[in-house]
């Protein structure tokens, strides 16, 4: 099979860096005018969250062509392997349902703070 699709491990790796990223308090107030390169190599986390989003898609979309030129006949794809595409892709979908679980969850702690 080959490398497009993403592993249990790299959806595991991006969630960390969510959280971490989400977790993270700026030490320094910086400006944005002074920070030159080092700003335009920072992922933001809405570019991080992007991201991983679009890999699931990428994900979902190489396990359905995988399925579809199985049933089509395509002599070059294995059941394994589309088996193993769908569970990829499945386990990245859960993955990423939960971190939007969680983060609908801390917005509505945020919103039930009282002033």
């Amino acid at each position: 099979m080959s490398g497009n699709g993403m592993s249990v491990d790299q959806v595991l790796s991006q969630m960390q860096q969510l959280r971490s990223a989400a977790t993270q308090r700026p030490t320094e107030v910086v400006n944005p005018a002074t920070q030159g390169v080092a700003e335009a190599e920072r992922t933001s986390f809405a570019d991080a969250l992007t991201q991983a989003v679009g890999q699931v898609n990428e994900s979902q979309q190489l396990a359905g062509d995988l399925k579809n030129r199985l049933q089509a006949g395509d002599d070059d794809v294995t059941l394994t392997e589309v088996m193993v595409a769908s569970q990829r892709s499945s386990v990245a979908f859960e993955a990423t349902l939960q971190v939007r679980n969680r983060l609908v969850q801390a917005y509505e702690k945020v919103m039930n703070m009282p002033l």
